[in-house]
C-alpha cells in the first residue's frame, strides 16, 4: 500500500483542491507519522494536517501556513510553535460547477481601464511572472514554462508590454484549478483582478476544467461574489512566522 493510500481516509470528504491534488498524485507531497494516524499533505506554503495530533509531525511542517483539518490541532500547534503561530481566519468558497453568468463575466473581462489588455498566459510570459513576488504564484506549481502552459491555465493584465496583474493556477487537481489571483500593488483598485478572474473562469469554463475559490480575507471573499461564487464557512489556519 502507497502512503496516499494509507493516508486517504484521514482526508476523506476535506473539500481541498490541493489535497485532492495530492491524493491524485498530480501535485504537492505526502508525509504521515510511524503508525498512520497522523499525516500532512503539503503543496507550495500550505501544509494541510489530518487525524490525530502528532507533535513529532506537526515539527516538521513546513508551513508557512498550517491548516488543520480538526481544532484538537490547534492547541498543539499554539504548543509547539508558540509565538510563531499567528493565528488566522481564512473563508471556504462554494464549489458549484453551474453558478456562473457567461455574459456578465464576459462584460467584467472587457472592463479594463485604457491602455491595458489581457494575455493569455504563455511560455514567454513565465518567466516573467516567476520573476516578480506578486505574481510568482501563477507559474510556481509547475515544472518550467511548458508544463505550466501544458497543465495550467492563466490571464495576464498587460501594461505597455509588463504584466501588472492577473488570474493563474495555484494548484491543479484532476477536472480543475485553484485560483491565484494578485495585482501589482501600484496599479491596484482599478478592476484589473475582476477582469483577470472572470477571464480566467471563462477559459477555464471552455477547457473543462472548474476554477475553485478559496478565500484569504473579506476582499477576496467580495471578489469571488462579484463573479458569481458563493460564501461559504469559515475556517481557522496558522501562519509560521520565521
Amino acid at each position: 500500500m502507497t502512503i496516499l493510500e494509507r493516508i486517504a481516509p484521514l482526508f476523506d470528504g476535506w473539500e481541498e483542491t490541493m489535497v485532492w491534488s495530492c491524493l491524485q498524485g498530480v501535485m504537492g507531497r505526502a508525509e504521515a507519522n510511524e503508525d498512520g494516524t497522523a499525516a500532512m499533505i503539503v503543496h507550495q506554503d500550505f501544509t494541510f494536517l489530518a487525524g490525530r495530533p502528532d507533535r513529532a509531525l506537526l515539527a516538521r511542517a513546513p508551513g508557512p501556513i498550517l491548516v488543520p483539518r480538526t481544532e484538537d490541532w490547534n492547541g498543539v500547534i499554539e504548543a509547539v510553535f508558540g509565538e510563531r503561530a499567528a493565528k488566522e481566519t481564512r473563508y471556504a468558497i462554494k464549489k458549484e460547477p453551474d453558478v456562473f453568468d457567461r455574459r456578465q463575466l464576459e462584460q467584467m473581462a472587457a472592463a479594463l481601464p485604457e491602455g491595458y489588455t489581457l494575455r493569455l498566459i504563455d511560455e514567454p510570459l513565465v518567466p516573467v511572472l516567476l520573476g516578480e513576488p506578486w505574481s510568482k504564484d501563477f507559474c510556481a506549481a509547475f515544472d518550467g514554462p511548458a508544463d505550466c502552459c501544458r497543465r495550467g491555465v492563466g490571464v495576464a493584465a498587460m501594461y505597455e508590454g509588463v504584466p501588472v496583474a492577473g488570474a493563474g493556477a495555484y494548484c491543479v487537481y484532476r477536472g480543475g484549478i485553484e485560483v491565484e489571483i494578485d495585482t501589482r500593488e501600484d496599479h491596484r483598485r482599478r478592476g484589473l483582478a475582476a477582469a483577470c478572474g472572470a477571464r480566467l473562469i471563462l477559459e477555464c469554463l471552455d477547457r473543462g476544467l472548474y476554477p475553485s475559490w478559496d478565500a484569504i480575507d473579506l476582499r477576496s471573499v467580495a471578489l469571488a461574489e462579484k463573479l458569481g461564487y458563493h460564501r461559504g464557512e469559515p475556517y481557522t489556519t496558522y501562519w509560521l512566522t520565521k
